[in-house]
C-alpha cells in the first residue's frame, strides 16, 4: 500500500528539540502502536529575523481518513495551539483540517534598551519559574527564541486570557519586564 503524505503545521513556536518531546516523540510511540503510519521528519519554519513561526512533521499514512482523525485528536491531546492544520492532497485536491485548541502567548523581553543595572540584577531564569509557578495548572512556558534586541518566552495553556492575569501583576513589577509586551500567539 502506498502511504500518504500528510504534513502537521503546528502552530508553536518550538525549538527541534522542544518539538520532538511535545510532538514527535509521542507520536512515533503511538504510531508504533496501531500502525497507522509513520514521522519521517520534522522542521522548523523561522522568519527573516530568526523568530521560529510555526513547526511542523512530515507523516506518511496508511489510511487517510482513520489517520487524520487520529492526528487531529491526538495532537490535540499533545497541546496543540489552535492555528494548527493537517494539509494533504485528497483525490488530487490540497485539503488543510484544522485542529488544537491550546492557546498561546509570547512575552517579549527588551535585550536592550533597559538600565544596565536591570540586566546586571535580574535573572530570566528567576523570571522563567517564577512565571510557570504563577502559571500553575493553567499554562507553562515551552519556548523561548533569543533575538538581536529582544528574548520571547513562548506560553502555551487552554485560555491566553487566564494565562494573562495571572502573570500580569508580575509582569508590571518585576524590572527585566520593563518595555515588554505580551502579544497573543494562538
Amino acid at each position: 500500500m502506498t502511504p500518504t503524505f500528510v504534513y502537521a503545521q503546528l502552530n508553536a513556536r518550538l525549538m527541534p528539540i522542544e518539538r520532538g518531546e511535545r510532538f514527535e516523540d509521542p507520536l512515533l510511540e503511538a504510531f508504533e502502536a496501531n500502525e497507522l503510519g509513520e514521522v519521517t521528519g520534522g522542521g522548523t519554519l523561522q522568519a527573516a529575523n530568526g523568530e521560529i513561526e510555526y513547526c511542523g512533521l512530515d507523516i506518511d499514512v496508511y489510511d487517510l481518513a482513520k489517520a487524520v482523525r487520529f492526528l487531529t485528536k491526538f495532537l490535540t491531546k499533545c497541546g496543540a495551539p489552535k492555528g494548527s492544520m493537517l494539509q494533504y492532497e485528497k483525490k488530487g485536491k490540497p485539503v488543510e483540517t484544522p485542529f488544537g485548541e491550546a492557546e498561546g502567548l509570547a512575552l517579549y523581553l527588551n535585550g536592550t534598551d533597559l538600565p544596565k543595572k536591570v540586566y546586571k540584577e535580574c535573572d530570566i531564569n528567576d523570571l522563567y519559574e517564577e512565571l510557570n509557578r504563577l502559571l500553575g495548572k493553567h499554562g507553562r512556558i515551552e519556548g523561548h527564541w533569543q533575538g538581536p534586541s529582544e528574548t520571547a518566552l513562548y506560553l502555551y495553556g487552554k485560555s491566553a486570557k487566564k494565562m494573562q492575569s495571572l502573570i500580569g501583576d508580575h509582569i508590571a513589577a518585576y524590572p527585566l519586564c520593563q518595555k515588554s509586551r505580551l502579544v497573543v500567539i494562538a
